[in-house]
């Protein structure tokens, strides 16, 4: 409870991960990331319940590394 000040109205939690991915060897360079893998970014969202309530797929794989 020493928390529930700062969440009491959070209706979930955010997280982005990288899938890795198949794409055109035209267009690998656009999805390679740091790690040099080829992967997407997946930003999503869950309810408290473990729910999915939000997914944004198809950010190119260097994209998240910038932050």
């Amino acid at each position: 409870m020493k928390f529930y000040p700062f969440f009491q109205n959070c209706i979930g939690t955010a997280d982005g991960t990288h899938i890795l991915a198949k794409v055109p060897t035209d267009k690998m360079g656009c999805f390679c990331n740091r790690k040099g893998d080829i992967s997407h970014n997946v930003l999503s969202i869950c309810t408290f319940n473990l729910q999915f309530c939000y997914i944004l797929l198809g950010w190119e794989g260097s994209g998240h590394d910038s932050l």
